[in-house]
């Protein structure tokens, strides 16, 4: 078993499964979504996105585009979390919360997108 190999499934799972946590639950309710767990998401879905630098394929390179999207949705997404409560402090309105989960939501489709393209890779995958 290639320990690399597991490192590299594992975060891209963990990016997607934590990325689904927080998308969970009534898209304008913020007692659904904490802020703890979007920063957990971006730490993991960071990680995944240095792990697939190194992949020279052209899968890889697909995996790579996929992880960065996720990436750049759910910046977006705390961002606009840290305006409303920190700069404009409106607070996380109806409003607010369903930009924030929309965002999150984009990311979470790029992670699903790279889940399937890691097992597509696994079956074409000849010993």
């Amino acid at each position: 078993m290639n320990l690399e190999k597991v490192t590299f499934g594992f975060f891209i799972v963990l990016a997607l499964t934590l990325n689904y946590g927080f998308v969970l639950g009534d898209i304008d309710n913020p007692a659904h979504h904490h802020v703890y767990e979007l920063f957990a998401v971006i730490v993991v879905n960071l990680v995944a996105t240095i792990i697939k630098l190194g992949d020279r394929t052209q899968m890889g390179a697909v995996l790579l585009s996929t992880s960065l999207v996720a990436v750049l949705q759910l910046i977006a997404a705390a961002v606009v979390w840290t305006i409303a409560v920190h700069v404009v402090q409106v607070g996380l309105t109806p409003v607010v919360m369903s930009s924030i989960v929309s965002l999150a939501s984009g990311a979470w489709l790029a992670n699903v997108v790279s889940v399937i393209i890691l097992i597509i890779e696994t079956v074409m995958l000849r010993r």
